[in-house]
């Protein structure tokens, strides 16, 4: 299977914080599936450190794509089919990332890693 990571989801995975499921857990750990980091992740990682939302992610700022290769991890660039998406999703959502990760996962076909639920409005399939 193959599946996009929701920042949180990332960021949870990389500091083995325990509000990760260990349904989740697990299907990001198997080798037989294939999991997927957004640059709208590092984008929003780095803009929320900026802004102080985020202090704790202070090394993994200083080098991003490190530390999802390190976790196996493949990197999902943003195209502009990708923006073109996720400026016309109708749903009000105004989460310029979501919209990103949203679009990306039904363009792509891959399952999004992700306990909001305001991402199910898309219609894309979401894992928790």
């Amino acid at each position: 299977m193959k599946y996009l990571l929701d920042t949180h989801a990332l960021l949870w995975w990389l500091v083995d914080d325990k509000q990760l499921p260990r349904k989740v857990r697990s299907l990001i750990g198997d080798p037989a599936n294939q999991v997927f980091v957004s640059s709208a992740s590092a984008w929003e990682i780095a803009t929320k450190f900026r802004l102080g939302k985020l202090p704790s992610a202070e090394i993994l700022v200083q080098d991003i794509p490190g530390w999802v290769e390190r976790a196996g991890f493949v990197e999902l660039m943003i195209s502009i089919r990708h923006a073109q998406r996720a400026g016309s999703f109708a749903q009000p959502h105004r989460d310029p990332f979501d919209r990103m990760l949203a679009a990306q996962s039904e363009m792509e076909g891959l399952s999004l890693i992700t306990n909001d639920e305001a991402l199910d409005r898309f219609g894309i399939h979401t894992v928790w």
